[in-house]
């Protein structure tokens, strides 16, 4: 097995095992909305682990709701229930890490939403940004350089004009493993950078003219490669 991999699956069991054991101290101690965690750490040397695995699941608790970190006063149990706050630890730790193609198929849907709040929403200050991330892959691509990552940040240049806060975060938490992995899978053939440029060019100025549909279905023809990859082309 790849030692990146490795390395990662590693991680994210050792995340796992700490929050099982947070829920676990919460109940034995018989925590309440409002109590406080011991510090970091207090709770690495209790569990064994590093301070900064022990920030990732805190993170990841907070994520979704279970605890609430306060700067310079410390972490406390967020306010729900007992049965509550246990069934959803039992819901987090069943979570599995999602495949490539699953991310793909997902950003489909998530930015054909996107760009027609985007196209409704989108203020003059979006309007640059965009315009922005669109000439930084153009300057990429026609210097014949690798533009993977300008591509992905003219998308969640995007999704900020949508004005979704909650998409936003989650096209941002998958982003990082989209890039690490767009090559690896070979999903888009470089030689399709260029037409990527008319398509980017097409769907900022259906954002521009604030036309909705026009920019889902430039969004839609600008995905056809990611389409093929998903539902068309066998593991």
């Amino acid at each position: 097995m790849n030692l990146e991999i490795l390395s990662k699956n590693e991680s994210l069991e050792t995340q796992k095992l700490i929050i099982s054991k947070i829920g676990e101290l919460i109940n034995v101690k018989n925590l309440e909305p409002g109590d406080k965690l011991p510090s970091e750490r207090t709770l690495s040397e209790k569990f064994g682990v590093t301070r900064s695995n022990v920030r990732d699941a805190i993170q990841k608790l907070e994520f979704y709701g279970l605890l609430d970190s306060i700067p310079q006063s410390g972490t406390f149990v967020a306010n729900i229930g007992v049965i509550a706050m246990n069934g959803m630890i039992e819901e987090i730790l069943r979570i599995e890490t999602p495949d490539f193609k699953s991310l793909v198929e997902t950003r489909i849907l998530l930015e054909l939403k996107t760009v027609r709040l985007a196209s409704i929403r989108r203020s003059k200050l979006d309007l640059e940004k965009i315009k922005n991330a669109l000439l930084a892959y153009e300057a990429k691509v026609l210097k014949g350089e690798d533009a993977v990552q300008e591509d992905l940040l003219f998308h969640l240049a995007i999704a900020r004009a949508c004005g979704n806060s909650s998409i936003n975060t989650f096209m941002l938490s998958i982003t990082p493993e989209i890039i690490t992995n767009f090559e690896k899978y070979h999903v888009c053939d470089k030689s399709l950078a260029q037409k990527g440029i008319d398509e980017h060019r097409a769907i900022f100025e259906a954002i521009k003219e604030q036309k909705p549909q026009v920019a889902k279905q430039k969004m839609k023809d600008h995905f056809s490669a990611l389409y093929q990859y998903c539902y068309n082309v066998n593991d």
